[in-house]
């Protein structure tokens, strides 16, 4: 079994092409995926209007600068009451740290998860990895697929969607019929980083009583809306976000030798 999902992750890894680092004027293609995790827990009884909202890249982003642990800052852009009664936090994401520079961005979401489905995320699946290191887990990601650490693929049952790599999954996106979320788009056509979220990871995870009123690919593009019917809106720290970029992001003055450096 083991020597199959080898085979089958090397055969995948070969049919990946991953873009080469960004041309000097855009350090992200628009449609590249940034997987993050919040640092600032976000409450939408207690922030403001123009509160900073502060995050965390999980996982190096193919063909660009972006490293993990690089930061990525946005704001509140408003919170109320809509007029159906559902409680509504506007937020925008606006730049992320490349190269030790804040470079501006917009981007929309594609999928939100809870720190208790990350987590869960992160532990071995039941039985499957008794007696095995972390290092050789099974573990499911948000969504469902499998991810085979020690050599294996990320798996969707039989069929391979991408490998493993140090912090998290490299897949192409996939989108499923009837969900709003799309596969490839604009500029990167390209694996993707999806940390600990599966290949058509879509919506939200774990936070029942939330939904993503408006993802911001459409005007107002940058503006992502969730919402809550039940009076409560609250996001903890650590949960988990598959944010795009919706525009190139333009890291000026940069030369292509800067670009192109590991």
């Amino acid at each position: 079994m083991q020597s199959k999902w080898i085979f089958a992750a090397f055969a995948f890894a070969a049919s990946l092409s991953i873009p080469p680092i960004a041309a000097a004027q855009s350090a992200i293609p628009s449609g590249t995926i940034l997987p993050v995790s919040l640092d600032t827990g976000l409450n939408a009884g207690k922030v403001r209007p123009g509160q900073q909202i502060r995050a965390t890249v999980m996982q190096d982003i193919a063909g660009t600068l972006i490293r993990r642990r690089a930061r990525v800052e946005g704001h509140v852009v408003k919170v109320g009451t809509s007029k159906n009664g559902q409680i509504e936090l506007e937020i925008q994401f606006d730049s992320v740290m490349i190269d030790g520079r804040m470079v501006p961005m917009k981007t929309d979401l594609r999928a939100l998860a809870s720190l208790l489905d990350v987590e869960e995320a992160q532990d071995p699946e039941d039985m499957s990895s008794r007696g095995m290191t972390p290092a050789t887990w099974t573990t499911q990601q948000i969504g469902g697929e499998e991810y085979y650490r020690g050599g294996g693929p990320v798996a969707d049952g039989i069929t391979t969607v991408g490998q493993v790599t140090d912090w998290g999954a490299l897949d192409l996106p996939r989108t499923e019929p009837g969900m709003r979320c799309r596969g490839a788009v604009g500029q990167n056509h390209g694996p993707q980083a999806m940390w600990l979220f599966s290949s058509d990871a879509c919506g939200v995870y774990g936070l029942p009583n939330i939904h993503i009123e408006h993802a911001g690919r459409s005007d107002p593009e940058g503006i992502i809306v969730l919402a809550s019917n039940n009076g409560k809106l609250k996001l903890g720290n650590g949960t988990g976000l598959l944010l795009r970029a919706s525009t190139p992001a333009l890291l000026a003055g940069s030369s292509q030798a800067e670009l192109t450096r590991d």
